[in-house]
């Protein structure tokens, strides 16, 4: 037994004695030798070197590195949102010295500011905006009198059934009143408006048709409710813009179409478009107020531009040439009358 052990002991000596595996060529031989020494791969020269291939050393050196300089930019998700934020003022100034045709110094200025957010994706469109528009002028001899003054919010939700069509189920609401005290000048101790009176508040529900490319929208809505706010005590009392005497508020129900368009007619010059169609079913179904705005917009450069505008406004709520009594009795109830402004400046605009 112990013989057979030997001799396979003996066995397996031999094959691994045969199986050792040749060193690479690139290497110097194994050696306990005290004059060992380690070749590097880059100190061997290669006899055919790849045409692609570089020879570079893989280590580091801190004194050769440069600093990142260009900053990347971090991912960002999609938003479905758009902003705008827009700031005007148009100042027009006359001055006079020694001028034989005659004529007073005057100043005038005019700020707005208009502030968007709107949504998209897919079968839902929520468009919201907000305008302000207050301006003043001065003229040598006179007080400072105001000349335009708007506060107008508007917001539209819709629904489409698939993502084709530009036609949207939706819902509106349209909120306009103004900032100060408006007179019938030189007048200034009778008000004939103020904040809140009158203001205006259209809620309805119906149809629209957008298109978000060329900035288009057409609202139809068959069942739109108007309520008119006149909250000064004095004004109030008076039934002015068509609320009783006394009262508060004063709520219809009607037909209401509006239409909003913003196109480059030509280079540099941006039309906006708005119009407001509104029609009381109870009181006067057929008598339409109108509220319609047109401004070109003619661009100079990023910040210099150009503006030219109407306004027309016809309610049948506002009666103008009143007459009443010292009693208090009303003599002429006054009729309704066609409102036009024209606006006409030159200014800056910046938006971001």
């Amino acid at each position: 037994m112990r013989l057979q052990l030997s001799i396979v002991v003996f066995i397996c000596s031999l094959v691994s004695l045969t199986a050792q595996v040749n060193t690479l060529r690139v290497f110097e031989r194994d050696s306990t030798e005290p004059g060992f020494q380690a070749v590097r791969i880059k100190d061997v020269k290669l006899l055919y070197v790849p045409r692609s291939a570089k020879l570079t050393n893989s280590r580091t050196l801190l004194n050769r590195t440069k600093p990142l300089l260009k900053k990347y930019k971090r991912f960002v998700a999609q938003s479905f949102w758009t902003k705008t934020h827009e700031f005007g003022l148009n100042i027009n100034e006359v001055a006079f010295v020694n001028w034989n045709a005659g004529g007073d110094n005057s100043v005038s200025a005019l700020a707005n500011m208009r502030f968007e957010r709107n949504y998209k994706f897919r079968y839902l469109n929520w468009d919201n905006e907000l305008r302000l528009r207050y301006g003043l002028n001065a003229q040598e001899g006179r007080a400072l009198r105001k000349t335009d003054d708007q506060i107008r919010l508007t917001s539209t939700f819709g629904f489409r059934k698939d993502t084709i069509t530009n036609w949207y189920y939706s819902v509106k609401m349209n909120f306009n009143t103004q900032f100060s005290n408006g007179f019938k000048y030189p007048d200034r101790s009778n008000p004939i408006s103020r904040f809140m009176s009158p203001g205006y508040l259209f809620l309805g529900a119906g149809t629209s048709y957008i298109l978000t490319e060329d900035k288009f929208n057409l609202y139809i809505s068959p069942i739109t409710m108007k309520a008119t706010f006149v909250l000064d005590e004095a004004l109030s009392n008076q039934g002015a813009f068509g609320v009783e005497e006394g009262e508060q508020v004063f709520m219809e129900l009607g037909f209401l179409v509006t239409h909003t368009w913003e196109k480059e007619v030509i280079k540099n010059v941006l039309m906006n478009h708005r119009i407001s169609l509104y029609t009381d079913y109870l009181r006067s179904f057929g008598n339409i107020d109108v509220d319609w705005e047109v401004n070109f917009n003619l661009k100079v450069n990023k910040y210099i531009n150009a503006n030219i505008g109407t306004h027309l406004i016809f309610d049948d709520d506002i009666k103008f040439d009143e007459e009443i009594a010292e009693d208090g009795t009303v003599i002429n109830p006054g009729e309704p009358r066609i409102q036009f402004k024209q606006l006409l400046g030159i200014g800056m605009t910046y938006s971001f």
